[in-house]
This record gives structure tokens, sequence and C-alpha cells, in this order.
């Protein structure tokens, strides 16, 4: 008679892995095809050849090789810590099961494919202008904010109202750095949590639509360059001096007005550094956080409402800030809800995901 071995807990883990990792595969074909694409297209619009990759590996690779994993390790530990006693050992046997395990390595791969994605994103998006040697569309865009708000540039209503350095302080500090963790960490908890899988597909390819389709495809067809620049692409350099006066009094590196100095030198100089690249429409902030929101919103409807109300936060802010006209973030909205509900029906069943999946994965 043979005796059942089970399977020794590295080789579970090792399986858990590879069947995740397969099942991601139609991930990384996207992001080899997109980067492929990418640098056939800057190569074909006569850029220099060099590209934004280099760029993004150290500072990514801190953000989610070591800050993220801590944080959720963190959050983890808490859980077994804060349980009672005689649940400890099954919260410490769920936190570290090897399929908790197998998600945190198979999703740890996927940032670092997130990572090129990114690179190739802003590759492209830099080599946008030489499409038309600039940016053409500003002086419509502005007319057509300035006509849908009642002959207003909506930025004066929002300094009207609240034009605090206080407020503009708290406004810099939550578009910046709390929309990225808050995006960017939604896209850690996706790839790194067992958690989401009733949602990977369908959030991956959204994040990968906010990119390349709103912040890439749509920008480029339409762009331009937002009122912080409307002066050094239009001549005109009056329309929003104001404005620039007023955000110019915190002129700090890490301000919107450093940063929109530091990004017009980049531009001028043909720099690829992390986070380069100028455009306005839409607005790739906007979109990233209303995906978000709409997730939020299919789990709570309560955090759905209040998640809604930050996307309100955040496309008033760009306006305030000079980094967007108003219509940016309407048409972004626009188009991440009608193709978040698009994409869901196209996987409702999950039989089409399925079979996407089975196809990409087969190994022979």
């Amino acid at each position: 008679m043979t005796a059942q071995v089970s399977a020794r807990p590295y080789d579970v883990l090792f399986s858990n892995t590879r069947d995740r990792l397969l099942g991601d595969a139609w991930f990384y074909y996207a992001v080899f095809f997109y980067t492929a694409f990418g640098l056939v297209f800057v190569y074909l619009l006569g850029g220099t050849g060099e590209t934004a990759h280099a760029a993004y590996a150290e500072p990514l690779f801190k953000v989610f090789g070591l800050f993220m994993p801590v944080i959720a390790l963190g959050f983890d530990a808490i859980r077994v810590i804060v349980r009672l006693d005689q649940r400890r050992p099954l919260a410490f046997r769920m936190v570290f099961s090897s399929e908790r395990m197998a998600s945190m390595m198979a999703g740890m791969i996927m940032m670092a494919g997130i990572v090129l994605f990114m690179g190739t994103f802003t590759t492209i998006k830099i080599s946008l202008p030489l499409l038309f040697d600039g940016f053409p569309h500003d002086r419509l865009h502005a007319d057509i904010d300035r006509m849908l708000h009642f002959g207003v540039d909506p930025w004066r209503w929002l300094h009207g109202v609240a034009g605090s350095e206080i407020v503009r302080s708290m406004l810099e500090f939550n578009y910046g750095t709390i929309w990225f963790i808050l995006c960017f960490g939604g896209v850690f908890f996706v790839a790194t949590s067992p958690k989401a899988d009733t949602i990977r597909i369908h959030y991956l390819v959204m994040f990968m639509v906010c990119w390349m389709v709103v912040g890439n495809v749509l920008a480029g067809a339409f762009l331009s360059a937002g009122p912080a620049f409307y002066g050094e692409v239009t001549g005109d350099h009056g329309r929003f001096a104001d404005l620039l006066a007023l955000l110019s009094q915190n002129p700090d590196t890490a301000s919107p007005y450093g940063y929109q100095r530091y990004l017009w030198a980049l531009y001028q100089n043909d720099i690829k550094a992390f986070g380069a690249g100028i455009s306005a429409f839409p607005s790739v902030h906007v979109a990233l956080i209303t995906m978000n929101a709409l997730f939020v919103a299919e789990r709570s409807r309560l955090l759905g409402g209040l998640a809604f109300v930050y996307v309100a936060l955040i496309v008033l802010s760009s306006v305030y800030l000079g980094w967007h006209y108003a219509i940016d973030g309407y048409i972004s909205i626009a188009l991440v809800v009608s193709g978040h509900f698009l994409v869901r029906r196209m996987f409702r069943t999950g039989d089409a995901a399925d079979a996407a999946r089975h196809f990409l994965a087969k190994d022979g």
C-alpha cells in the first residue's frame, strides 16, 4: 500500500504562485505589446530613442517593492495581534497562508510590470507634442470652459470662494500625495490580495484603459497643455496670468507652481524624467480616482458616495491649481463611467475572462 504524502508547504506556494502568474498572462502580453508599440511610435515620430523607463525604476521600486509591502504586511500583523487569543492562530494561518503569500509574490511581479507600463506611458506622453509640433487645442478648450461656465474661467470662481493660502496648501498636498497613495495603493491591493480576485481583471483592464486610452490616445488626439502652460503654448500670457500669480506665491519645487515650471523645463530640453510629459485633456488624475470610486461604490453605497465627493474635490482642485480646464475632468468622468460598465458587461458572466486567461496561459 502506497502512503499518501501531503504536498510540502513551499511546493504548494510555488504551485499557487505559478497558477496566479499564468492567470495574469493577459496582463503581461498587454504590457509587452504596449511597450513595443510605444517604442515604434516614438521612433516613427523622430524621437531621440531615449525612453523614460529608467527614470521610473528606482522611485517606483521604493514605493511598490518596499513601502507598500511593508504597509500591507503591517496591516496583516495588526490583524493577528488584535485577535482574541483563541482566534489568533487561525488569523495567523489565514494571513500567512500559501494562498496569501502566493498572491503577494505574484502581485509583486505584476507591480514590476506596472513599472514598465508607467515608463512606456510617459515615453509616449512626452512624444505627443511631436504629432502637432506643439499643443494645438488650448484656445479651444479654454473657450469651451468659459462658455460652459457662463462666460467666466472657472478658476476665478474657485479662488473667489476659497482663495486662502491654507486652502491652497491643503489642496496641493491632497492632489499630489493623497491622490497618489489612494490610486496606486488601490492597484497594489488588487495585484497582491486574494480578496480582490473577484474584481481583478475588471480593475486592471480599467487601470490600463485610464492610462492608455484616456492618457495617450485621447490626449494625443486633442492635445492641450492646460492653464498653467497656456501662455507658453498660445503666446497669450494674459489670460491666466492672475491664476499663475496666485500659484507663484508658493514657488517651492514641490508645489504645483514649482512642479509646473519643472515640467516645462523638461519639455523644452526634451528630458525623459519621472513624471515628465504635459497633457491636460482628458485628465488622468480624475480618470483614476473615478475608476476607484466606481469600485468602492459597488462594495458600499456610503463609501461610494464619499468616494465620489472626493472625485469632485479632485476635479475642483485640478482647476484651482492650474493643471486642467474643467472640461478635462468632466470628460474623464464620462469616459471612465462608460468604460467601467462596458467592461463589466463584457465580463459579467466571467466566461469571456476565463476563456481569455485559458488561451493566453496555455504553455503547450
